[in-house]
């Protein structure tokens, strides 16, 4: 039975939360694993704008804001991939081309994940870091404690409940694709194989983004003293680095100074055309049009990679970070142009889907 077309303005996640483990089904799982893709795929976009509006990007530094959000976005792309091969390893399609399911902004993730949140397009700020560091929250923080429904908790509900299927696992349409040795231990897509492959991928999921019960740290790194994508947000949001005091992790260490950005304003509702103050001219709009047509083909590529269809996956794989390039060069365009109203400010990408 194929994945239903999932909308992604639903409250589906929470509707899947509150059904017993025992009472899920093998679509139940299908659904949920779809969903778990449009929430990985739902991060790329603000955390991207946020990198590209960087202005002078410090590239060779490991320790550098830069980095920090570049490795973060590549955890992401693996995070998504090793979902899909969860996903059409049960037999199920993924879907990224519907209207429904393309992420809109500003909006809340899908699902009803962390309802509280409104998630929007725009530049690095403390602001906006500190909406990442949110997104990315465990239940229980090291450092403090905030209670809601997280996405480490949906994939806790997963991984409880694929063990009853793991029989249904057949390795068809499955993407293998090394980003690990770039990128660090754990970023590889590898095939879901056995029910083995699918926890270890879910436990480098959960721990890339939230730590572990004991450590901040990324047990994953892509370099030696990584955190966790919360922990690291959180640093960015605060200015400080996150240090150990006693037995607790406090936020009381050395400065984290923002880079110079190019100050990139809130995509608007609807996308800029519908900012009449700030209505893009006929350049402006071609420059939004280029980026939303290579953003589209990055989903399609990334579609065709998991499809039935008779593909080299790998090879779209590629197709997709190559469009990623292309997006990263015409957000900069875009912010090069500055707003009408206020020309200190400049426009950002709006990451619409458009057909083909």
């Amino acid at each position: 039975m194929a994945t239903a077309v999932l909308d992604h303005e639903s409250d589906a996640i929470v509707q899947l939360m509150s059904v017993p483990e025992e009472k899920w089904d093998l679509q139940k799982l299908k659904d949920a694993l779809q969903r778990a893709i449009m929430l990985e795929l739902s991060t790329i976009p603000p955390y991207a704008n946020a990198l590209w509006s960087i202005s002078n990007p410090t590239r060779g530094d490991e320790t550098s804001v830069y980095h920090s959000i570049r490795e973060i976005i590549f955890d992401e792309m693996t995070h998504f991939g090793l979902v899909c091969n969860m996903l059409t390893s049960l037999g199920g399609e993924v879907k990224l081309t519907d209207p429904a399911t393309v992420p809109k902004y500003p909006g809340k993730l899908p699902g009803g994940v962390r309802p509280s949140l409104d998630v929007y397009l725009s530049g690095l700020s403390r602001e906006s870091a500190e909406l990442f560091a949110k997104i990315e929250e465990p239940e229980d923080p090291l450092a403090y404690r905030d209670d809601g429904t997280s996405i480490g908790a949906f994939y806790d509900r997963i991984s409880a409940v694929f063990p009853r299927f793991a029989d249904k696992l057949t390795g068809d349409r499955q993407v293998t694709f090394p980003l690990g040795k770039r990128h660090g231990v754990g970023n590889d897509i590898i095939p879901m194989k056995s029910l083995t492959d699918v926890l270890c991928s879910i436990r480098i999921i959960k721990a890339q983004g939230e730590g572990t019960y004991a450590s901040p740290d990324n047990p994953f790194p892509g370099y030696k003293g990584e955190l966790a994508h919360y922990y690291r947000f959180s640093e960015i949001a605060k200015g400080k680095k996150l240090v150990a005091k006693g037995d607790k992790w406090v936020f009381e260490g050395e400065d984290v100074p923002l880079p110079d950005t190019f100050p990139s304003a809130r995509v608007p509702e609807g996308g800029w055309a519908n900012d009449e103050p700030n209505k893009p001219d006929t350049e402006t709009a071609k420059l939004l049009h280029t980026f939303n047509q290579h953003y589209s083909d990055m989903l399609r590529a990334l579609e065709s990679a998991w499809s039935d269809e008779m593909v080299d996956r790998a090879e779209q794989i590629g197709v997709a970070i190559q469009l990623m390039g292309k997006m990263r060069q015409a957000a900069r365009n875009i912010m090069a142009v500055r707003l009408p109203l206020d020309p200190r400010m400049v426009y950002g990408p709006e990451f619409f889907y458009v057909s083909a």
